[in-house]
């Protein structure tokens, strides 16, 4: 394993390793004005929401590793505390990349990479109509964390309005995640498309899992099943009984009647295609037989 001391490298390369390993990232394209009225609107992946009472959301522009000079969109939010905040689906990817180019200052984003400006409600800067979802913002806080090429500045943002599109929305009025087709970033030119990669993880939150330190000793030790295999039967209630095992085995004689000489491996195999669709009740009979 390759180990660093981030002192002992120099920036570029620690910011390579940085945005290639934490990713994907959400993007935050950032509308703002300046303090004579000028818009500017720019993307920023250094980006999560924080809190929902108060609802927080923090990003991050980072001062140029290249020249250690600061972002219009920082400059912007100390001199008039209010950023609109735009969420970036696939449809404006290539546009919201173009915004990101370094424009001159006083030069309006929104007319080079062709977004149509919609005025706020609450504060100055303009929303981007092409964003499913935009976020009206005063900015609480701006922390400096360092003076230096590369450091960023956590600008602290508490929402005031919320605006989504309802085409993007379900039948019972929350948002799709197919639908709001969101996209991420991650190291150098890459991005992410969330919706090509969504898989659910049924979450312990009513219900406690057994966990995997509770599974059987031959299950854990398996050289078939993954630790995502272990996990999902951790997160089960409770283990079948003896006698769902053997009714299950019973009735299984009939459609695969070699199931009592399988081996281990074989049924441990089989269970682990049971678990990819979802099927964790067989999975474990399988196990268990």
């Amino acid at each position: 394993m390759l180990s660093i001391n981030p002192n002992e490298i120099s920036v570029p390369k620690l910011h390579g390793y940085l945005l290639g390993s934490i990713a994907p990232r959400p993007i935050a394209f950032a509308s703002t004005v300046d303090a004579e009225g000028n818009p500017n609107l720019a993307p920023f992946s250094f980006f999560n929401v924080f809190s929902a009472n108060p609802p927080i959301m923090v990003f991050s522009p980072a001062r140029s590793v290249r020249d250690n000079t600061t972002k219009h969109t920082l400059d912007n939010c100390i001199a008039t505390k209010e950023v609109v905040i735009n969420v970036v689906n696939y449809e404006m990817a290539h546009q919201m990349s173009l915004a990101s180019t370094a424009y001159p200052k006083g030069v309006n984003e929104f007319v080079k990479a062709g977004f149509t400006m919609l005025k706020s409600e609450k504060v100055t800067p303009f929303r981007v109509a092409e964003s499913p979802v935009q976020f009206e913002c005063k900015v609480n806080e701006v922390i400096a964390l360092g003076n230096d090429g590369g450091a960023g500045n956590m600008i602290v943002c508490e929402v005031v309005k919320v605006h989504i599109q309802e085409d993007i929305l379900d039948n019972e009025g929350r948002i799709d995640q197919h639908k709001i087709d969101l996209v991420a970033r991650a190291g150098g030119s890459f991005y992410s498309r969330a919706k090509e990669g969504f898989f659910e993880i049924p979450k312990p939150l009513t219900t406690l899992g057994i966990g995997v330190d509770a599974l059987p000793e031959h299950i854990k030790n398996s050289t078939i099943l993954t630790g995502n295999d272990l996990g999902i039967l951790g997160n089960s209630e409770a283990i079948p009984s003896q006698e769902e095992v053997s009714a299950y085995i019973k009735n299984a004689k009939n459609t695969c009647p070699h199931i009592e000489k399988a081996s281990a491996d074989e049924l441990h195999k089989k269970a682990q295609e049971y678990l990819k669709k979802g099927d964790v009740n067989t999975a474990w009979k399988l196990l268990l037989a």
